[in-house]
């Protein structure tokens, strides 16, 4: 039945262990006495900031605790049933059938040895849902719906050949493919541009009422929680804060930190006046080895010190390969990267250590960009001692003083990184780059897994650290209120060309051309509705 109950969480308790330096283990509670009940064909919101216990709960579903953590109290009943009670076989048959899970970061999901068809159809065919054949079938019209380039034959393509958010819609392809009761959404939309996001929100509420399954969606972003759910519960330090329909919480929320969350906004960043550029990029073209076509072709454009350069456009665009040029992890086919008076060499083998510490690039995606194997200290002390040979109390003072700077605290460094939510990682990782004490930071997506507040709390901070070195930002995002909150140029890259380039006013400022009036309109609004409104307007012009 469409309004049956498939997910009954009650007084959710789980713990860990933490190892603080120079005491004893203790264990720390994680989730404290949650209750949710989630009908077949509805959909719940999970927001609040990271750390809030957000994809906790929802691993929760599937009876699995991330990191050591434990389920040490309530209940969890998937279709009537108490899974915590389950066995390990109940268990593998739960998983990948019943419930299924869209993780955060696709890249760190997919084994890079096989095809993606493979992987998305193996718990379907390994479980005997499907055959072979059935469940290929099942996949290509899955990829059909969710936008991802020649349906037909995409499955035959390894992780490595698609760009980060056709990994991501890949990923959705494989949970939904055995036909679940429940799916896990954890940020399911976080790497994807804006034009991108919209089919998958539209073939995600698609899929929900076409086969009235259930769906927990985990996210930060409340602008898409508002297109694609039914309620909404505002999570903070493993508490409900508040729960209610999206419109209560979207437009009458009654507690102070949901009125912080829905009220947040852009930064007011004014444009700073033209100066000599300390990058820039003259006419470069780049092919990746073994393909047949470039990736880039002939893209100008530059950044002054102490100012901020936005690269925008759609997944596959060319936005982070033109990143691996500049940093020479690959060399371009024609055109060259001037940087602070000099000539960068094509290839990374040719740079000094001096290039290599004045040009840093934070990643995209925070879990690959890690030694799962390394502290927080040893990840953030490695830049330390390689360019300025810092050891002992002074390596580790300057840590401390990196870990305040990003708001964490020294108290984090003695953890690894699979204790630490997606959107702490994202910060040691900016960490690590300031490091070195760099010239220029390209920020690769840097806020793409940060709530609203930390978001908002890491562009002031980045803008700071900006004013006082006078470092300058290559700032990849399609996130276009990120845009506005701090660039002083904007680069609008299609198709591995610059489509509009200039001044951020000038960029932003209509006329547009049609490729930019499309990624504008794209932008979600916290507005319920939105969603089916904008897609109805670009079938009425079609």
């Amino acid at each position: 039945m469409p309004d049956s109950l498939v997910l009954d969480i009650s007084g959710l308790v789980i713990e860990a262990t933490s190892y603080p330096p120079g005491a004893r283990p203790r264990d720390v509670t994680l989730v404290h006495g949650v209750d949710l009940k989630l009908q077949r064909g509805r959909v719940l919101g999970l927001i609040g900031e990271s750390g809030a216990g957000k994809s906790t709960i929802g691993l929760s579903a599937m009876s699995y605790g991330r990191g050591g953590a434990r389920l040490t109290g309530g209940e969890i009943q998937v279709n009537g049933r108490e899974i915590r009670l389950a066995s390990p076989a109940e268990l593998r048959a739960l998983r990948g059938r019943e419930v299924t899970y869209v993780s955060q970061s696709a890249a760190a999901s997919f084994n890079p040895a096989r095809r993606l068809m493979d992987q998305v159809i193996e718990t379907s065919v390994s479980h005997r849902y499907m055959n072979r054949r059935q469940a290929e079938d099942h996949a290509i019209g899955l990829f059909r719906k969710l936008g991802l380039p020649d349906p037909e034959t995409f499955g035959n393509r390894y992780p490595h050949q698609v760009s980060g958010g056709q990994l991501q819609r890949a990923m959705t392809a494989m949970a939904l493919c055995p036909g679940p009761d429940l799916v896990v959404f954890d940020e399911p939309t976080t790497a994807l541009d804006v034009t991108t996001q919209i089919g998958v929100l539209r073939a995600i509420k698609d899929a929900i009422r076409d086969s009235h399954v259930a769906a927990l969606y985990i996210t930060h972003d409340l602008a898409v929680v508002a297109q694609i759910s039914d309620e909404i519960m505002v999570l903070r330090h493993g508490r409900m804060v508040e729960h209610g329909t999206c419109d209560q919480i979207i437009n009458h929320p009654r507690e102070p930190y949901t009125r912080a969350l829905v009220s947040v906004r852009a930064l007011n960043h004014v444009e700073k006046p033209p100066e000599p550029a300390i990058v820039r990029i003259d006419a470069v073209s780049a092919r990746y080895r073994g393909t047949q076509s470039d990736v880039l072709t002939d893209v100008s454009m530059d950044v002054a010190a102490g100012q901020t350069l936005a690269i925008v456009g759609e997944s596959g665009s060319g936005k982070s390969t033109l990143a691996r040029v500049i940093t020479g992890l690959l060399p371009p086919k024609s055109g060259q990267v001037w940087f602070d008076g000099r000539t960068l060499s094509r290839a990374l083998a040719g740079r000094s250590r001096r290039d290599l510490r004045e040009v840093q690039m934070i990643y995209q995606m925070a879990d690959t960009a890690m030694n799962p194997r390394h502290t927080v200290d040893t990840i953030i002390g490695r830049p330390l001692q390689f360019y300025f040979g810092m050891k002992g109390a002074e390596k580790s003072h300057r840590v401390a003083e990196l870990l305040d700077q990003i708001e964490l605290g020294s108290d984090f460094g003695k953890r690894f990184p699979a204790e630490l939510s997606g959107g702490q990682k994202q910060r040691v990782c900016i960490a690590r780059a300031l490091a070195a004490k760099p010239k220029v930071i390209i920020c690769d997506e840097v806020t793409s897994a940060l709530d609203p507040l930390v978001a908002d709390g890491i562009l002031k901070l980045l803008l700071k650290l900006q004013a006082e070195a006078r470092m300058a930002y290559l700032f990849i995002t399609h996130d276009l209120a990120t845009v506005q909150a701090i660039a002083d140029k904007v680069a609008v890259m299609h198709r591995g060309r610059v489509v509009r380039y200039g001044a951020k006013g000038d960029v932003l400022t209509p006329p547009f051309d049609d490729y930019t009036d499309l990624l504008l309109s794209s932008v979600p609004k916290m507005e319920i509705g939105w969603l089916d409104r904008t897609i109805k307007l670009r079938e009425a012009a079609q």
